[in-house]
């Protein structure tokens, strides 16, 4: 639930066409699938509002038999047929898909996904004149102009017109984000193609391109790790390696690149992970799932990953990504499936593993996770992610002598703790804390920081830790502070050093600090209620009492909603806070964006990169950190974006983040844009 809103990409998907058919966000669920059950579908109403309760549930099973049962009453619904029509393809179930996109074939504002659909089922049969076809929209967005022309490229390809398909790449114009995209798979189809003196030459001048890489790190990370098998299986060990290096110039500690590392270093055979036409078809929109996951577009993301695995059945690559986003949307048992699809042999295979062990322990089956990681453990003890995941197994449950035992079992398998090992010394820091024996917690986090100076997470924790104990407060307040400035844009780092301000009596500092975290993470409670209190503390009592009601409503944890409904009874005390010396432990609100009292983070491994380079910055709005005062209203055209808004009304795209932080209603979901929909604008001077 959670993976920096990529504004180029994300703002021109054009959601207006889907979502009208799609669930709403602010839908809310009157009950759960048992309640479902007792609804009576002897209607068309019936069965659609059963069907849109359960998509909002992402429970896409269910809605796709509501679905169903709706096109029984209205066969001809175009709506309903595009409604089950994603349903179906979100869901994995491409060839049940393919009747509905034929039907739609010919809707303007339905072809987007009915013919990409159709050109994927004729590319994966090697059709390619047949997909050049489908890929003419009559309606399309910039983001469906680059898949569309991409794809035709690679049908292009595919028939053997490999001048023309590179042409059509040069001649493809849009926004500067298309760079990226078209650079790679132009490297691709020369390396495919066997022109390996230009495909060099591209490759080289992609990475060199590091500007372009924003557009979506993890495509250029690709593009590096694609050069690098193509360099190796070509026998190039060295620069192979060297294009390793220099993509890790801009990203490092994802996992892709450290197992295709060491696979090159050891020897092993490298293949080239884009081999034909239809690789290549699928890894744009790959590509595109992986830009967009960034940027909180999870139901497209579902939908091109999918729409990939079709093209690709048997790629590891896809198969991660789709359980990754199983767990950002809190499907365990969905993302075990995916996992369980990566094949013995697999470089991806012991990542699955131990992935699967964590998302045992998300289904509360605690025994069958520990005995599972034990087992990971003894078929390589070694690994320093299996301890770290039994570690968190047991951190979560809230045992944190056991996790500390387990990570002094890791340690001491480290002869000589490099930088990669951080994560270890922080979770055993973290563990030992929560153990209230803090003699052999504090080594830990100075230890973090040696391997990995200005660790953001760990100058948050450690800095926190000192002000909560009434100890070293300048130099506490002074690792919170360089914390918030390596991640401005992250929520819940800014919200610790405005609880510190709060721990200390600085109300004034708390609130304004407190306002931006909020302004970054409106969804979260604890934030919500801190800013709460503060601004209770400075005698705005009235938004002291919104701002726990607004925490209320947002799910809390019952310990959390017993005290926020205490405070709208009563308030807070009159007298001051207890001092920080004599108080207990409040809630902690730490960077990996868990808060709970007296529990360990448990930062679950989801993204290949979680042991090494936090991605914590990368799943927040970059929202400006003084909000622009608009006095101008604007109604939303049909087919507008934020991002071409911003480019007519203010002259420049990359305002739309001033679009959105004088708007708070969109922070949530930017994409939730809909003809006649009024918004603010904020000056044209900035």
């Amino acid at each position: 639930m959670r993976k920096c809103f990529n504004s180029g990409l994300l703002a021109t998907v054009g959601l207006a066409g889907f979502l009208a058919f799609a669930p709403q966000a602010a839908m809310a669920r009157e009950g759960g699938a048992d309640d479902r059950d007792l609804i009576a579908i002897s209607s068309f109403s019936g069965a659609f509002l059963a069907a849109r309760a359960a998509e909002a549930d992402n429970d896409f099973e269910s809605a796709i038999d509501y679905y169903e049962r709706a096109l029984a009453f209205q066969p001809d619904n175009q709506a309903i047929q595009q409604s089950l029509l994603l349903a179906l393809v979100a869901e994995g179930r491409f060839a049940d898909a393919l009747p509905h996109a034929r039907a739609l074939k010919s809707v303007p504002e339905m072809e987007r996904f009915s013919r990409l659909g159709l050109a994927v089922d004729a590319l994966r049969h090697e059709k390619y004149a047949q997909a050049e076809n489908w890929l003419k929209l009559v309606l399309e967005s910039d983001l469906d102009r680059l898949i569309t022309s991409i794809m035709s490229a690679w049908a292009e390809l595919g028939q053997g017109q490999t001048d023309r398909a590179l042409a059509s790449l040069d001649e493809l114009e849009g926004p500067d984000w298309y760079r990226l995209f078209r650079s790679y798979h132009r490297a691709l189809m020369l390396a495919q193609s066997g022109k390996n003196a230009d495909a060099e030459k591209a490759f080289d001048a992609l990475l060199g391109d590091v500007t372009a890489a924003s557009a979506g790190p993890d495509t250029y990370m690709r593009a590096a790790e694609a050069y690098a098998s193509w360099l190796a299986e070509r026998g190039e060990k060295d620069k192979a390696l060297t294009a390793l290096e220099n993509g890790e110039k801009y990203i490092t500690g994802r996992a892709a690149t450290t197992i295709l590392r060491e696979k090159i270093e050891a020897g092993d055979t490298v293949t080239f992970p884009v081999p034909d036409p239809r690789a290549g078809a699928a890894e744009i929109l790959l590509n595109i799932a992986t830009a967009l996951n960034r940027g909180g577009g999870e139901p497209f993301v579902k939908l091109y990953l999918n729409y990939a695995l079709a093209l690709s059945p048997d790629n590891d690559d896809i198969l991660i990504q789709l359980a990754s986003l199983a767990e950002q949307q809190s499907e365990p048992e969905k993302a075990i499936s995916f996992y369980d699809r990566i094949k013995p042999g697999s470089p991806w295979r012991r990542l699955a593993e131990l992935q699967t062990g964590l998302n045992l322990a998300d289904l509360d089956r605690h025994e069958e996770a520990e005995t599972y990681l034990n087992a990971a453990i003894e078929k390589d003890p070694d690994d320093i992610r299996a301890y770290l995941s039994l570690g968190r197994v047991f951190a979560v449950q809230k045992d944190y002598r056991s996790a500390a035992n387990v990570y002094d079992r890791a340690v001491e398998r480290i002869a000589e703790p490099e930088r990669e090992h951080w994560s270890l010394f922080y979770q055993r820091g973290i563990a030992y804390e929560r153990l209230k024996e803090w003699e052999k917690a504090e080594p830990n986090f100075f230890k973090a920081l040696d391997l990995y100076p200005d660790q953001p997470q760990v100058l948050n924790y450690l800095g926190y830790s000192w002000v909560d104990m009434n100890m070293k407060l300048e130099e506490g307040l002074e690792l919170i502070g360089r914390a918030v400035e390596l991640r401005p844009n992250d929520g819940y780092i800014v919200d610790s050093l405005g609880w510190a301000h709060y721990r200390l009596g600085r109300y004034e500092e708390a609130a304004k600090e407190l306002e931006r975290a909020v302004s970054l993470r409106p969804e979260d409670p604890v934030l919500n209620d801190h800013l709460g209190d503060a601004y209770w503390r400075t005698g705005r009592r009235l938004e002291a009492t919104y701002q726990w009601s607004h925490a209320r409503d947002l799910d809390p944890e019952p310990d959390l909603l017993a005290e926020v409904e205490k405070k709208l009874k009563e308030g807070l005390p009159d007298e001051e806070p207890k001092k920080i010396a004599d108080a207990s432990t409040p809630e902690k609100v730490i960077a990996d964006g868990t808060a709970t009292p007296e529990e360990s983070p448990a930062v679950k491994a989801a993204e290949p990169e979680s042991t090494e380079e936090p991605k914590t910055e990368t799943k927040a709005v970059e929202t400006p950190e003084k909000a622009a005062t608009g006095d101008a209203f604007y109604t939303i055209k049909d087919g507008e974006t934020l991002w071409s808004i911003a480019v007519d009304q203010l002259g420049d795209g990359e305002r739309f983040r001033d679009i959105l932080a004088i708007n708070p209603d969109l922070q949530r979901n930017p994409d939730l844009l809909r003809a006649g929909q009024e918004i603010r604008l904020p000056s044209k001077e900035q």
